[in-house]
């Protein structure tokens, strides 16, 4: 049986990540330029071959400043490592349409083992006659496995930024023909 290639429709979906400020507010962001794709072996995706390429200087807060400090050596230093990367080693079925996905993360060129949570969002056809397929896909990392430790001390002594990191990705596919 021949395989079939799913690409992430860019145009709609997202990439965002969330992380705790002062312990007392979230700031979220998203990468708004990535590719990836599935590889399933029929309409089905349990046993999903999936990869994720981000380009990481796409980071985007909202704040141009905050952007440039996360590009720098303090964090992602995207001059020497200018993508994240994701490769699946499973994706299985947990019940109805909620699955999980274990794959390898590559973030500063440490590459870590991250299980996240995937739910099937639907298949339909759009109005060119292309199936789609969505998934949200919600997990967290430990910031410091990937050496990203840059922090600051709030004036009570605390962490200034967590070190927890929220991924949410809302992904649609497209099957290739």
């Amino acid at each position: 049986m021949s395989k079939i290639v799913w690409n992430i429709d860019p145009l709609h979906s997202e990439v965002q990540f969330k992380v705790k400020h002062l312990v007392i507010s979230t700031v979220t962001g998203s990468f708004k330029s990535f590719s990836g794709s599935a590889i399933t072996e029929s309409d089905e995706f349990t046993n999903a071959e999936i990869e994720l390429t981000i380009d990481v200087d796409s980071v985007d807060t909202g704040q141009p400043g905050r952007d440039e400090h996360l590009r720098n050596g303090d964090f992602f230093e995207t001059e020497t490592y200018p993508q994240f990367q994701f490769k699946s080693t499973s994706f299985t079925k947990i019940k109805g349409d909620l699955y999980k996905l274990t794959g390898n993360l590559t973030i500063k060129g440490i590459t870590k083992e991250v299980e996240l949570e995937a739910e099937y969002g639907g298949t339909e056809r759009d109005p060119w006659g292309n199936t789609k397929v969505g998934f949200e896909v919600t997990g967290t990392i430990d910031r410091k496995d990937f050496n990203v430790t840059f922090n600051s001390l709030t004036e009570t002594g605390g962490l200034a930024l967590g070190e927890n990191i929220k991924i949410l990705a809302n992904v649609q596919l497209a099957k290739q023909v």
